[in-house]
């Protein structure tokens, strides 16, 4: 895919983030010193409260290494070889055939993320099973530990997996509690969850 390409249109309005860089907008704030920034900026994450944050160049500058701020990932990596079989993807326990997983330095665990009428509902998982997925998936050792998550769509008949930066996860949940219909969501999974991974896919390179 050549670098001068675009999302199309449909991507933009369904997730609010152009492809290409954007002019600095008065409406965008660095969250740490009140500086503008890009529409297209990047972020830290509070690991204390795992809040996300605005940021600019120079604060990521300054606050990377320190103990409590950690810069988000910037990696998208389609995975098309991913192996996860039904019986492993059990093992989980989840609710929902849509999770983020991830290593979270504050409980020294890797932890599955997943959508609900509340936001981000975050469960820790059995050792076990995540091991069992990492000897059939070697590229799960490269994962950043608070930066990047691993993306499992299985609500479709055919599964979809990628390497995600940890805010696009975030960003996705909070679009889906948004616009959360019912008991199951409704349009919000259904609209939402598709966008998300041909934007995923985009941005990955993907065919």
């Amino acid at each position: 895919m050549s670098s001068g390409s675009r999302l199309p249109s449909t991507l933009v309005a369904g997730l609010g983030r152009l492809a290409r860089p954007a002019p600095v907008e008065e409406a965008e704030k660095c969250e740490i010193c009140g500086q503008g920034v890009a529409a297209d900026h990047r972020h830290l994450l509070e690991l204390g409260e795992r809040r996300i944050l605005c940021s600019c160049e120079p604060c990521i500058a300054m606050r990377s290494g320190m103990d409590n701020y950690c810069p988000v990932g910037t990696r998208f990596v389609w995975l098309d070889d991913f192996e996860l079989p039904g019986e492993l993807w059990a093992a989980f326990q989840l609710p929902i055939g849509l999770a983020f997983f991830f290593r979270s330095t504050g409980v020294d665990a890797v932890v599955a993320l997943y959508p609900s009428p509340a936001g981000a509902t975050e469960s820790e998982l059995h050792l076990e099973s995540w091991e069992k997925l990492r000897e059939r998936n070697p590229i799960l050792d490269d994962l950043e530990a608070d930066a990047e998550a691993l993306v499992v769509n299985r609500m479709d008949d055919e599964p979809q997996y990628a390497i995600v930066p940890i805010d696009e996860c975030y960003r996705l949940v909070g679009l889906i509690k948004s616009t959360w219909e019912g008991i199951s969501g409704g349009s919000a999974i259904e609209d939402s969850v598709p966008k998300f991974f041909d934007y995923v896919r985009h941005k990955a390179g993907a065919p």
